[in-house]
């Protein structure tokens, strides 16, 4: 059965289906942003006779079709992942792990690939939602879900989920990630923040720190 429900976040609706693709998988979940679609899926297998540790995989998975291309010539496969998909790996990583219950040692792997791009809006933090959801999906010893949301200030205002371009105008830019704890409030599993490359330029003409 495929379930889909949406909800408007920032600018745009962020939608979420589940029960269409990777059926095999024991969670997997599509979620669109704009005209950005990411595809995350979650497997487990039993743990390795000694293991100490919580052996939690991320890959995310760049395509050159996403963006309307087609490898071509002698290179026709894709390359090893680039610095956009090992950083967001990492966001994917800091707020899931510390959700998963104390001792648990079941080999997990959550897969996310990136389906298409729309050059405006950045498949990270649909790649994070998308995450946290096929994971609570795949019926594990997960407190979650979990979702996250990009802040950019843009002269006295906040905007959620910036596009590229908006992040352009922005002075400072924060990634938070957090969860519902039981007493209704939220708990903030991470925070990551930046200064945008115009930041020193936006301040110099008067902008907002």
């Amino acid at each position: 059965m495929v379930t889909e429900m949406s909800r408007q976040v920032g600018a745009n609706d962020m939608t979420f289906q589940a029960g269409k693709l990777a059926k095999l998988a024991d969670g997997a979940v599509v979620v669109t942003f704009g005209q950005t679609q990411v595809l995350a899926t979650c497997v487990r297998s039993a743990p390795r006779e000694g293991i100490d540790f919580f052996p939690l995989t991320i890959d995310v998975e760049e395509r050159m079709y996403a963006a309307g291309k087609i490898p071509g010539s002698f290179f026709r496969r894709e390359g090893r992942p680039g610095e956009t998909a090992v950083l967001t790996a990492r966001l994917i990583d800091r707020p899931l792990r510390p959700l998963f219950k104390e001792g648990f040692r079941d080999e997990v792997q959550v897969v996310i690939t990136v389906l298409s791009v729309d050059m405006a809006n950045p498949y990270d933090i649909p790649a994070m939602n998308a995450a946290a959801c096929a994971v609570a999906l795949a019926g594990l010893p997960f407190n979650g879900p979990a979702a996250a949301v990009r802040l950019g200030l843009i002269g006295d205002h906040w905007v959620v989920n910036p596009t590229f371009q908006e992040v352009d105008d922005a002075t400072f830019d924060v990634v938070v990630a957090g969860s519902n704890n039981p007493g209704g409030g939220v708990d903030i599993l991470m925070m990551e923040c930046e200064a945008p490359e115009n930041t020193w330029s936006l301040l110099s003409a008067g902008g907002t720190a």
